[in-house]
């Protein structure tokens, strides 16, 4: 039975689905836990709020909010229990003095946490109370130059003072706030004119089930509001490991539809990546549905056109909705219909060259994730040549089916829609994470694929031809080695009994993944392997919760060093020159929570200090900051191409302004084994080993003068303004990769000559005749010995630092 089938977990969804929050706020399976019942019928709780309304005016008004708290949330105002009252000034604890602005943020009401939970604050709710109709996110009038909107003040407040939750309430809207120190907000608003409706009686009822004082003050800790949205938090935690296994089962569900395309075409489609870097071919699969991610955080998070031509035509949420409907009208041809691939290849080319059509209108985004010329078997293109202006496209006949299944893993848990403006851009990277660390194979013989031990572990392939000469009674140990679970006594009978293939799959159903192999791949057809890396260590999710105070711990001391006199704040420009450097990045975590803490960081010191350049008209001056930080403080290595992919997308996401390309960072972010290089000096002796510097030569001489062209281009990329374009970095970061490609491959024969052999004579001997190939100039026809090394079962991709 699905979870939504719950009559009690189906009321909250209902009311959650009318409000739709913005973030996370509450889940409804956490209030389910915590014992937080929806009433089914809450007559009395609407007929108290019409007490408390005032209907003279274009829309319902609450007139006292004292009035309304007594009566429809049972609030007493005890001086024990609230602040804010003639009887309980708001103690000092509660404010946050902005001396630079001359002003005070502070609540105008709290309410108390009785017996907190250890590191907890004494308070669970904070109150800003604003004139009727102020709209919650522009500034209030009269406090000028602080121009934080009256929801930023709040979140500000909520993060400085670690209480749970905050309420804004203007007359005619009650938002309720969670801010969590170091996560994402989330809000919910309660618009008075609905919840008088007939059909907001679930939404009064939500209300007082969460701002009640009974709620508040009176029930068991862990079931106070303090206590639900923690829950919730952890919840959403939980929601992003299982959308880690559905995302892996939409990539095979991909691989098999670009098969289905691949038979189509006689396999044409296919042919050249397969024969050439069959890695690529999972690579650019990955891509799609990173692509994919990245544009469904991006449209609930409102950056991407909210138009009706965009939503309806170009969307994914329109295309999931169209394909749905389609599902239901014709379920057995979906896999003979057509067309929604083109139209996400229309969106994906949109959204890397941009749009300018009318009322549409679309930033040119560029970026690696959106480049159509970096995988152009997706679009169709077979020769490997970049498109040709008014060339027609033939898109590959991916079935409808294939599309509609890939949407619905990425978008519903349960039967239900996952929030992705709830998730963070480490959850993100988390569900992405797990599908790093494979190569695409073609089936020897029939294969079919076991589930992992573990649930978001990668399943093993296993060829049955290979299986059956296995002696009968070895079978069972021989499968539990290779696929690294227990056997059960029942499939090692009937694995010790099979004669025939077909043996061999019945007595491993129990054990088969059906999302990547639903039957038999026949011989020929494509797999996913895990690869050995994979098998050995998996992947690994860094969760908010550990990077946040980790990164914290480590920049507290730096940014104390740069402290000005009486405590000031460091200098912004102080602030940008630091550098940040993860040797074995992943998909990002720790980088993106030093861009948090260094954006942070930078704006109080621009209001300390001033010196803030001009804003462009479509951000605010956080985003902004941490887009310069992501561009001059942030640098990362990854062994894992697709790794520094994810890094980058996770880096976009965090950083990512409406009417803005991508934040320009792949001279920062790179592919390469941070453990395995050369320094420029042990290039410059053609030695692993460090040493004396050689008298200069030619040889010398170039790598010096080559190494300081590229540090002084990669320069230009640092400093480098809004005015100058995308394009024009890419040119500075092309010809800075053309002025190392010597140094690079020297560096490359160097190691190459170290991991030829274990015996040091050996090695120094290889060394010696790459040395000579050197001098005389015939380095380059290494190229290709270097490049089968890159690609070979344990590579070797230097990163020379």
């Amino acid at each position: 039975m699905a979870l939504s089938a719950d009559p009690a977990l189906r009321a909250h969804l209902d009311w959650l689905g009318f409000v739709r929050p913005t973030g996370l706020v509450v889940a409804a399976p956490a209030l389910l836990r915590a014992g937080a019942i929806l009433p089914l019928h809450d007559a009395e709780g609407q007929q108290l709020l019409r007490g408390c309304v005032t209907q003279d005016a274009a829309l319902p008004a609450i007139t006292d909010f004292f009035a309304f708290a007594r009566q429809l949330l049972g609030w007493s105002f005890t001086p024990d229990a609230y602040a804010g009252t003639p009887a309980a000034p708001l103690p000092p604890e509660l404010q946050l003095p902005l001396p630079e602005y001359g002003t005070i943020l502070a609540p105008d009401l709290a309410v108390r946490e009785f017996d907190p939970a250890p590191g907890a604050p004494p308070w669970q709710l904070l109150v800003s109370l604003l004139p009727p109709g102020h709209p919650f996110d522009r500034p209030l009038p009269g406090h000028a130059p602080f121009e934080l909107s009256a929801h930023s003040r709040m979140e500000r407040l909520l993060r400085h003072t670690g209480v749970a939750a905050g309420l804004l309430a203007n007359a005619t809207t009650l938002r309720l706030i969670s801010a969590p120190r170091g996560e994402s907000s989330g809000w919910i608003d309660f618009q008075v004119a609905d919840m008088l409706q007939t059909a907001g009686r679930p939404i009064v009822a939500a209300l007082r089930l969460l701002l009640s004082e009974q709620r508040l003050l009176t029930l068991p800790q862990p079931e106070r509001l303090a206590a639900l949205l923690a829950q919730s938090r952890a919840f959403q935690n939980e929601v992003s490991e299982r959308l880690a296994e559905q995302v892996l089962h939409g990539l095979y569900a991909l691989l098999r539809g670009f098969q289905a395309a691949n038979a189509e075409s006689g396999g044409k489609l296919l042919a050249q990546p397969l024969r050439d870097h069959p890695d690529q071919v999972y690579t650019g699969l990955l891509t799609v549905v990173l692509r994919m991610a990245f544009l469904l955080y991006a449209e609930e998070r409102e950056l991407l056109p909210a138009d009706e031509i965009f939503l309806r035509s170009y969307s994914l949420a329109g295309l999931y909705d169209r394909l749905r409907e389609d599902a239901a009208r014709f379920p057995d041809t979906m896999q003979q219909r057509y067309g929604a691939w083109a139209q996400l290849l229309m969106l994906f080319r949109m959204i890397h060259d941009g749009v300018e059509a009318g009322a549409l209108r679309l930033p040119r985004r560029h970026g690696i994730l959106f480049d159509p010329h970096r995988f152009p078997f997706l679009e169709g293109r077979t020769g490997g040549t970049p498109l040709q202006r008014h060339q027609a496209l033939q898109p590959p006949r991916v079935p409808d089916g294939t599309v509609y299944l890939l949407l619905e893993k990425l978008l519903l848990l349960d039967g239900e829609r996952i929030s992705y403006r709830a998730l963070d851009v480490e959850q993100i990277g988390s569900v992405y994470e797990t599908m790093m660390g494979f190569r695409l194979q073609v089936a020897m013989g029939p294969t079919l694929a076991l589930r992992a031990p573990q649930r978001t572990g990668a399943p093993t392939m296993v060829d049955l031809d290979q299986l059956l000469t296995i002696a009968p009674a070895q079978r069972a140990r021989w499968l539990k080695e290779q696929a690294d679970r227990s056997i059960s006594d029942g499939v090692a009978r009937a694995l010790q009994a099979a004669v025939r293939v077909e043996d061999l799959h019945a007595a491993l159903r129990p054990l088969v993944d059906p999302a990547a192999t639903p039957d038999i791949v026949p011989p020929g057809g494509l797999l996913l392997q895990p690869s050995a890396e994979r098998r050995r260590s998996g992947s690994h999710y860094t969760p908010r919760a550990l990077t946040a105070p980790i990164v914290r711990a480590t920049l507290a001391p730096l940014l104390e060093r740069l402290q000005g006199q009486q405590g000031q704040p460091p200098r912004p420009e102080a602030i940008l020159e630091l550098k940040v450097c993860d040797l074995a990045m992943g998909s990002g975590a720790f980088l993106v929570e030093s861009c948090r803490q260094l954006g942070d960081a930078l704006v109080e010191a621009w209001h300390a200090h001033g010196g803030r350049p001009p804003l462009p008209p479509d951000e605010d001056e956080l985003l902004y900051a941490r887009r310069l930080v992501a561009q001059r403080c942030l640098y990362g290595v990854d062994k894992n191409g697709v790794a520094v992919d994810l890094a980058k997308v996770s880096l976009w996401l965090v950083t990512l302004a409406r009417e803005h390309a991508f934040t320009f960072v792949d001279h920062a972010l790179r592919h390469g084994d941070s453990l395995v290089g050369l320094s420029r000096q042990q290039i410059e002796r053609f030695h692993w080993q460090d040493g004396p510097a050689v008298q200069d030569d030619f040889y010398t001489a170039t790598i010096r003068a080559q190494v300081a062209q590229a540090a002084e281009l990669r320069t230009q990329i640092r400093y480098a303004t809004d005015e100058r374009h995308d394009a024009a970095l890419r040119t500075l970061w092309g010809a800075t990769e053309d002025a190392l490609t010597l140094v690079r491959l020297y560096g490359d024969l160097t190691l190459a000559a170290f991991f030829s052999n274990d015996r040091p004579k050996t090695r120094e001997a290889q060394r010696q005749k790459y040395a000579e190939e050197v001098k005389e100039g015939r380095a380059l026809q290494y190229c290709t010995e270097l490049e089968r090394l890159r690609e070979a079962e344990r590579p070797l991709l230097p990163f020379h630092w």
